[in-house]
């Protein structure tokens, strides 16, 4: 019988014991297992994309190791031949709360020359091609999303495989920390880049204000429809014919959520739109409310209330309609998009004719 391996990683932090028998750190170790992700990156030689990936403020964990095969439990020789099927890759176990998978793609992607099929380097075979794993669904969004950005700066077609983690085998102990024991040792990424990532700063978060400053900061209709799950009256609000190019963020914490480009003209009388910017911006959840049953569409750093997800949408663009109130909105031309921070969204947004 075949396993497929997934590599886990289970922080284990230092146990003091109180007067009642309770260990003092299982409140801690709960939340840092709660803001664990993990990643796989292949880019070429293994030594390199690991050494580069553990430079990353807010990575835990990396390990060389070969994934997406066709056997168990391969040996270098074996990946070598080019007839299992396997890919070098490494395994990246980081702190979402410390820096985005966004930012990890983003630095991954200057690793690599990502239009070139089975050969990064000097390094040829489908052992070295490009590839990007992932183990939780929401992922793939996101990585949909950096890849659209990074396909707009290039003339020819990427050619990095994305697929969901089939197996992943720790490569032999010689390959990990390859470069830590072999400073001098061979390397396709340019040395530079080493420092890059050790000097890299983590896209802002936004953070939701305390109940006071909201009070300040909100209408009374835009405080009933974030904090109070309200809804606005159709035709009677700011954005359900806006068609402008920009971009519509969390009118409570600044946080991305839509572009005009994914906006499309519905006759509900509420902003409409395909998608949201990527799946981690958004929090879905049942209502069941006013005797209906819906899916109710929150911000996920802000918690505010956005709207519904239904499933009337355009079928050429997915099908899905974020029926969004515009009082959770705020709406950011194109042309201010970089001088109010968002200038790293300019490429999701077209210029409708």
């Amino acid at each position: 019988m075949k396993f497929n391996i997934i590599i886990g990683l289970f922080l284990i932090l230092p146990v003091t014991v109180n007067c009642n028998g309770r260990t003092q750190n299982a409140q801690k170790e709960k939340e840092v297992m709660k803001t664990q992700a993990e990643i796989y990156f292949a880019g070429g030689c293994f030594w390199g994309t690991e050494h580069f990936m553990k430079q990353i403020a807010g990575v835990y964990v990396t390990q060389a190791g070969y994934a997406n095969g066709t056997v168990e439990n391969p040996t270098y020789k074996q990946v070598c031949s080019g007839a299992t099927g396997f890919a070098e890759t490494v395994q990246v176990v980081y702190d979402k709360e410390q820096i985005a998978l966004s930012d990890l793609l983003q630095l991954y992607f200057k690793t690599i020359d990502p239009t070139t099929l089975n050969r990064q380097g000097g390094d040829v075979g489908t052992q070295y091609r490009t590839g990007i794993y992932y183990t939780d669904k929401a992922d793939l969004e996101i990585i949909k999303t950096e890849l659209t950005k990074l396909a707009k700066s290039y003339s020819n077609p990427l050619r990095i495989e994305v697929e969901p983690l089939k197996n992943f085998y720790p490569a032999e102990d010689y390959h990990q920390d390859y470069l830590d024991k072999n400073p001098t040792g061979y390397c396709h990424i340019n040395p530079k880049l080493f420092q890059l990532a050790r000097e890299f700063k983590p896209s802002k978060k936004q953070t939701k204000p305390d109940e006071a400053e909201l009070r300040t900061l909100l209408t009374p209709l835009q405080y009933e429809v974030t904090q109070k799950n309200g809804t606005e009256p159709p035709f009677q609000n700011a954005y359900f014919d806006e068609f402008r190019p920009g971009i519509y963020v969390d009118i409570v914490t600044g946080e991305p959520l839509f572009v005009s480009s994914d906006k499309f003209e519905s006759g509900c009388g509420w902003p409409s739109f395909s998608k949201p910017i990527d799946g981690s911006r958004i929090a879905e959840r049942t209502d069941k409310s006013h005797g209906m049953e819906r899916v109710e569409v929150r911000s996920s750093v802000g918690d505010s209330h956005l709207g519904h997800v239904f499933t009337d949408g355009p079928a050429e663009a997915g099908g899905l309609r974020y029926c969004i109130n515009s009082a959770s909105l705020r709406f950011v031309p194109k042309e201010k998009m970089a001088a109010e921070g968002y200038a790293d969204y300019l490429d999701l947004v077209e210029d409708k004719k």
